[in-house]
């Protein structure tokens, strides 16, 4: 088993800059496919980005494209978020996730293991 723990976030404006961080502990972090996860208030949870065991990634290209990188680095058993050009619209709370298939995965009922989270506010 593997638990997450997810910090970075916090209240920033239009167009600026954060970079969330995930650390993983309990087992090893390279067995694990990763993925970011959010949720806006009212609203369901969104696929953000994922990233294989060995740095494949994916994106929710409708609402992150060209403006958020995932990355992950395996000896500090840590993954990462970097969000540029922050909108309103990314306001919500992210969540990191592990599962142990060795695929880039969208789907959020695939993952096994989910961190607390960490709250992003951007004001307009």
């Amino acid at each position: 088993q593997v638990q997450l723990v997810e910090s970075g976030g916090g209240l920033v404006q239009a167009g600026g800059s954060l970079r969330l961080s995930c650390v993983a502990s309990g087992r090893t972090f390279s067995r694990y496919g990763m993925g970011w996860f959010r949720q806006a208030p009212g609203k369901e949870r969104e696929f953000v980005a994922a990233i294989s065991r060995i740095g494949g990634t994916l994106y929710n290209e409708d609402s992150v494209k060209g403006r958020f990188t995932i990355s992950r680095d395996n000896a500090k058993n840590t993954l990462y978020l970097q969000m540029n050009s922050l909108k309103p619209e990314d306001t919500a709370i992210y969540y990191c996730a592990a599962h142990e298939g060795i695929v880039v995965l969208r789907a959020g009922h695939g993952y096994a293991y989910w961190g607390q989270g960490t709250q992003v506010t951007i004001s307009s």
